[in-house]
């Protein structure tokens, strides 16, 4: 019993340790979602840009697309945004979700980098992308013809997400 003291902060650390083990062995990349395989989340969003129509979630039925949340100001955005342009020059659907952001940002990073974007609808208090579970942008959404969420990758798009999943992914669901 007069040892216990002694072997408590010992077995302590051993349990801290072993959580921080297994923290390190998962992706960070792959965040669990309760949105797979649900419907989209109800919203509609006004334009973000004047030339540009907004979104919502009756937008998303009858074809399969990638719904997208990004930033003027986000560096990673600007990153992955040839792979989107990319994307939509191969005439896949892309719909965008413009977090936080000012009209006038948003025209000029168009304008910098191209519009893949069909859609955009402007999130300026978050609200929507939260409801999708967003937890920070870059955010890429697979959404079927019946508007159902299939897949959601966090953070940037690399060449190698659009080759292994994106593309294999859009396949699948456009059968």
């Amino acid at each position: 019993m007069r040892r216990l003291p002694y072997l408590l902060p010992v077995l302590l650390f051993i349990a801290v340790a072993g959580y921080f083990a297994v923290g390190l062995t998962r992706d960070p990349q792959k965040l669990p979602s309760a949105m797979i395989d649900k419907p989209a989340p109800a919203f509609a969003l006004p334009p973000a840009i004047a030339d540009v129509p907004g979104l919502s979630d009756a937008d998303l039925k009858g074809q399969v697309a990638l719904v997208n949340v990004f930033a003027s100001w986000c560096a990673p955005c600007r990153i992955e945004h040839p792979l989107l342009t990319a994307l939509a020059r191969e005439g896949v659907t892309i719909f965008g979700i413009n977090q936080k952001d000012k009209p006038q940002a948003v025209a000029k990073f168009l304008a910098d980098l191209g519009n893949p974007y069909a859609r955009i609808g402007a999130d300026t208090d978050g609200r929507v992308s939260i409801d999708w579970g967003v937890y920070g942008v870059p955010e890429t959404y697979v959404v079927d013809r019946d508007g159902h969420i299939r897949y959601r990758h966090v953070g940037v798009l690399t060449a190698k997400d659009v080759e292994q999943t994106i593309r294999p992914l859009l396949r699948e669901v456009s059968r």
